[in-house]
């Protein structure tokens, strides 16, 4: 039997652990085609099927599976192996990946991650915007960001960004003059709200608080968008109530577009963190993210 070659196999642990060659390509910086010639390669070579395909999913036969429970740690234990001499480098190499709400991706991470890339010009940091919570280890990130009430008790969290943020509410001077400023959150069930609507489906309830009494409202209005840039054009041009960041709305209330309203009810809370697993080889790219991270957060509380 040939010696099956090093980067097939390496390609067959991708695919199987991704559950799929497009998911494998993405995350490997490689194309689908090569990595099926790769899997084809190795399963002509081995003289046994190891990938059942369907138009749908790609899951391990028993062979497959057993090869993949001996192939993933030892290729887990090379990872770690080579990523330690990152340690002796002046400024460690290798690809972040992060995974990030979009209020992150837009007011936090831009100035950051410049910062943090001019002193490590030998990381490539690869950011997607998300605003449901996934499992960031099985969707292949090495971090996340998102708020305390979306984290998993495994994992471990800094805070990144502003330490206290709020939810707020406003409408154009036009839209009120017309409609009138509602006064309490119970009114705005008589009015147009411009709803969000989550990547999983989900329409974001807008929640107001006021001491101990809490208010509730399911957005009702003439349109609904998961993209904020559309939310605040409708809310500019008066067609509704907008609720969103106070960092996505501020511009808009700092050059008078927008007026802000029920401001006794708006919502504060923590600000957002940078959560990673648990492990014992952090690899480099993460850990000089992460040190960064807390120097920068102890430069602004000292400040």
């Amino acid at each position: 039997m040939v010696e099956p070659d090093l980067a097939d196999l390496k390609a067959f642990v991708s695919v199987a652990a991704a559950r799929g060659f497009r998911n494998a390509a993405s995350r490997g910086g490689v194309s689908a085609s090569s990595l099926s010639e790769a899997i084809r390669r190795l399963e002509q070579q081995l003289g046994v099927r190891l990938l059942n395909r369907t138009t749908r999913s790609v899951t391990p036969t028993e062979a497959g599976q057993r090869l993949f429970e001996r192939l993933a740690p030892a290729f887990g234990e090379i990872s770690t192996a080579l990523d330690a001499i990152n340690l002796f480098r002046d400024s460690p190499t290798g690809t972040l990946r992060l995974n990030v709400p979009s209020i992150a991706a837009r007011e936090i991470l831009p100035a950051l991650l410049s910062r943090f890339l001019a002193g490590h010009p030998g990381i490539t940091v690869e950011v997607t915007s998300n605003d449901t919570f996934i499992d960031i280890l099985a969707a292949g990130f090495d971090a996340g960001i998102r708020y305390d009430e979306r984290l998993e008790r495994d994992m471990i969290a800094v805070p990144i960004g502003p330490p206290m943020q709020r939810m707020i509410a406003a409408a154009s001077p036009a839209y009120l003059q017309q409609h009138g400023e509602p006064r309490h959150p119970d009114e705005l069930v008589w009015h147009a709200c411009i709803g969000h609507r989550f990547e999983s489906g989900v329409l974001a309830v807008w929640e107001f608080t006021r001491g101990d009494d809490t208010v509730r409202i399911v957005p009702n209005g003439p349109i609904v968008a998961s993209v904020i840039d559309i939310q605040l054009r409708a809310a500019v041009d008066g067609l509704g109530i907008v609720y969103s960041f106070d960092e996505f709305l501020r511009p808009a209330l700092d050059d008078g577009t927008l007026v802000p309203i029920l401001r006794d009810w708006w919502q504060s809370f923590t600000g957002p963190r940078l959560y990673y697993a648990s492990r014992e080889h952090m690899p480099a790219p993460l850990r000089a993210f992460v040190d960064f991270v807390l120097r920068d957060n102890r430069s602004r509380d000292a400040g």
